[in-house]
């Protein structure tokens, strides 16, 4: 999992904007100038910058591969907050817009097998994530779920590259998804990845209790439920890199009282999802709330989103 850092930022030109289905359009970015891109890996996403108080990610859904653009998907979401409205009803081919990453919190790791279930737009992250698998050989299945057919983003894609691999499950034709056949009984040397809203993802995580925990591998677009709940306490920050010390209070993020002491900390979402302002942890207990880290970096204690996420005792170091 990186850690907070410096990013660059680049504007790039919509050389495409086209539906993949109902109610979702592709972007395609490529470079004014014509350079090569960032590389990355499947499961990574970019930040757009659609405005100077609206940034938004999304998962990159192309070819690792192709150094030339960059592709992301948006559905439109009729309680928008802004972003799916933006990029549906002003964004258009020709402008300029500003992009930051890509950062990766959903990595593809090796398996024997791999599992991949998608509700709705889910289904962005894993597109790269079944071409990698897919071209070395490995065991692979997808579900994917929708609303209807016609809703479901990248279906004829995936039925002519993939013909017998994709179960497709629109909600219409066959209800909810049937999690206890798929994850009834646990597979040796399988990796379950997840990626949709997030009443599938907790119906996947309660359907895969006896799975290895290791297993399952979650992106989510929304902080998870509740999680960011629990008694909040006042506790005294030591920032480390400036030297200051700072008294966030109970109804103030780490984030809020840095900003408010002049120190520039990369952020985005301020939900605990996106993980921009990943921050390394010097010193001291964290008390996590955010719905990025799994088991693992968590019980690491090195680094926290500091959005949300605050401390266990009274005093954190941080690398700031």
């Amino acid at each position: 999992m990186g850690i907070s850092r410096v990013e660059v930022e680049r504007d790039l030109v919509v050389a495409g904007k086209e539906a993949v289905g109902e109610g979702v359009v592709r972007l395609t970015l490529h470079d004014p100038d014509g350079q090569p891109l960032p590389e990355w890996e499947p499961g990574a996403h970019i930040d757009l910058k659609l405005k100077e108080d609206l940034v938004r990610q999304y998962s990159l859904c192309g070819d690792p591969g192709d150094r030339s653009s960059l592709e992301v998907a948006v559905l439109h979401e009729p309680e928008s907050r802004g972003g799916s409205s933006y990029v549906h009803d002003v964004l258009a081919e020709g402008d300029t817009v500003r992009v930051r990453g890509p950062r990766n919190n959903f990595p593809l790791e090796k398996s024997k097998r791999y599992l991949f279930i998608a509700g709705g737009i889910g289904i962005t992250p894993m597109l790269p994530m079944v071409a990698a698998v897919h071209a070395r050989g490995a065991d692979w299945n997808l579900v994917y779920g929708g609303r209807t057919r016609a809703s479901m983003a990248f279906r004829e894609d995936l039925q002519r590259a993939y013909k017998g691999r994709v179960k497709f499950r629109p909600q219409d034709e066959f209800g909810l998804l049937d999690l206890p056949s798929l994850l009834g009984k646990p597979q040796r040397k399988t990796a379950i990845y997840v990626c949709g809203p997030e009443p599938l993802l907790a119906a996947v995580e309660a359907a895969s209790q006896k799975w290895p925990k290791d297993a399952l591998h979650v992106e989510r677009f929304a902080p998870k439920r509740d999680l960011a709940a629990g008694p909040r306490t006042s506790f005294e920050v030591e920032l480390a890199q400036s030297g200051k010390r700072l008294r966030v209070s109970e109804n103030m993020s780490i984030l809020h009282a840095a900003a408010g002491a002049g120190v520039s900390v990369l952020k985005s979402c301020e939900e605990g999802v996106c993980g921009t302002c990943q921050t390394k942890v010097l010193a001291g207990e964290i008390d996590h709330r955010d719905s990025v880290l799994d088991d693992r970096d968590r019980a690491a204690g090195d680094s926290m989103m500091i959005c949300v996420s605050r401390a266990k005792g009274d005093r954190l170091v941080l690398d700031l």
